[in-house]
């Protein structure tokens, strides 16, 4: 599984980041650490097709991506 550190990143880099990620395949991991890039990352994978599910980590998030 291909993993993405996006914390500490303010949108829309998470967004782009994952963007770039997702060009080397699914499944991707992300960590974001904000609700704000969450909404941002699903709404963008969901628009492109692909399946994404999140979960809270500590303080942090992370999204599982799939096709």
């Amino acid at each position: 599984m291909n993993e993405l550190d996006a914390r500490g990143y303010s949108c829309p880099e998470p967004v782009l980041m994952t963007k770039k990620a997702l060009q080397k395949g699914t499944p991707l991991k992300v960590l974001v650490d904000s609700m704000t890039p969450v909404q941002n990352i699903t709404r963008f994978a969901s628009n492109a097709g692909y399946q994404v599910s999140h979960r809270a980590v500590g303080e942090d998030f992370e999204l599982t991506i799939t096709k």
